[in-house]
């Protein structure tokens, strides 16, 4: 994943920090058996998913190009598994 740069973007972290805060939010207040906490903290879990896709829109995040195609060719795969066949 590190050659297709998928998800370096201003945009992608912090809809994922974001995310991921509210999925802490929610599995808390899961644990202390609080129902409106849990869903609090989905709705910033999902808040994160909105700013993402804000962002993405103000040109925070990859460009879409479908001019271009994906190209694989240059990934080392194979040299790795020939390495670890080699022992």
């Amino acid at each position: 994943m590190a050659g297709s740069s998928h998800g370096h973007t201003p945009a992608a972290w912090t809809g994922v920090i974001i995310a991921f805060i509210g999925f802490c939010i929610a599995g808390a207040f899961v644990v202390m058996a609080q129902p409106a906490g849990m869903w609090a903290g989905l709705g910033v879990a999902a808040l994160g998913g909105v700013a993402g896709g804000v962002m993405r829109s103000m040109g925070m995040g990859a460009p879409k190009s479908a001019s271009e195609p994906l190209v694989m060719a240059d990934r080392p795969t194979a040299n790795r598994e020939a390495a670890v066949a080699k022992g």
